[in-house]
């Protein structure tokens, strides 16, 4: 079975099994906060742009609550979420109608968007664990970048590919002595897993199959740079944004990273 296909039923799985109370918050928090769903370090990022009156999208938007976020603070014109699961993208169009935000969240394979869409956006945004649902950067990218309106902005706030290295919390190499020390390689490699999607359901379970890739950090900046998108700016920070990694905040290691381009 073609891994993308995989992926989707393991996610639509995922969400029709979410934690009774995963994203409650969504409607409150947009309605009464500045960029809910965003750390300080992309909002300083989000703010350095007049968004007004511009289209922008999300690629892997989720439960649309970054994009709703997005939308209403910055006072953009558009917003369009892209998302392989559908059930996802239904939730997330009802909570747009909610909050009364002109946001449409799209159900399809980010590889498969279609020309429809291209030069359309002013402003791409890609967050936390999207890139390594892509065996392919190469082809991700480039399809990002035909998204892309000329001088459009491309925004990635992602964990760092440094991470791969070490066990995570929860994981069975982890050891609480030595979180440290090196588990995997750093470079590309292949990860299948059929327990579930924790995050989303607070629970382990015989799951459908989702698999995922590493990539170093080399492959995203070949791939973006390969794609006709400039990188005019790249930070890297002691933060954890995957929660997977909290007991290691400011312990001197890379831990995410903001990639800033254009498309020229």
């Amino acid at each position: 079975m073609d891994y993308m296909l995989s992926n989707k039923k393991a996610w639509e799985e995922a969400f029709d099994n979410r934690h009774e109370n995963w994203g409650d918050d969504i409607a409150s928090r947009i309605r009464n906060e500045k960029y809910p769903f965003f750390n300080p370090e992309t909002i300083k990022f989000l703010n350095r742009y007049d968004l007004r009156d511009k289209t922008v999208v999300q690629f892997c938007s989720n439960n649309g609550r970054e994009l709703l976020s997005l939308v209403k603070n910055s006072g953009a014109r558009e917003g369009f979420g892209f998302d392989i699961a559908e059930n996802q993208t239904r939730y997330s169009n009802q909570k747009a109608n909610e909050l009364g935000i002109r946001c449409k969240f799209v159900p399809v394979n980010i590889l498969d968007i279609g020309n429809e869409y291209f030069n359309r956006f002013d402003f791409i945004i890609i967050t936390a664990g999207a890139l390594c649902w892509f065996k392919d950067l190469d082809i991700f990218f480039d399809k990002v970048s035909k998204c892309l309106s000329k001088n459009g902005i491309l925004l990635v706030n992602e964990i760092h590919p440094v991470t791969n290295m070490l066990a995570a919390l929860g994981e069975d190499d982890f050891d609480e002595s030595s979180p440290l020390k090196l588990i995997h390689s750093y470079f590309n490699k292949e990860w299948v897993q059929n327990d579930g999607m924790y995050y989303m359901t607070k629970k382990k379970y015989d799951s459908k199959t989702f698999t995922s890739y590493t990539h170093p950090y080399s492959d995203i900046i070949n791939a973006m740079c390969l794609s006709g998108i400039k990188i005019i700016a790249m930070n890297e920070y002691m933060i954890d944004i995957s929660d997977l990694f909290v007991h290691l905040n400011n312990k001197e290691i890379p831990l995410s990273f903001i990639l800033e381009g254009k498309k020229e």
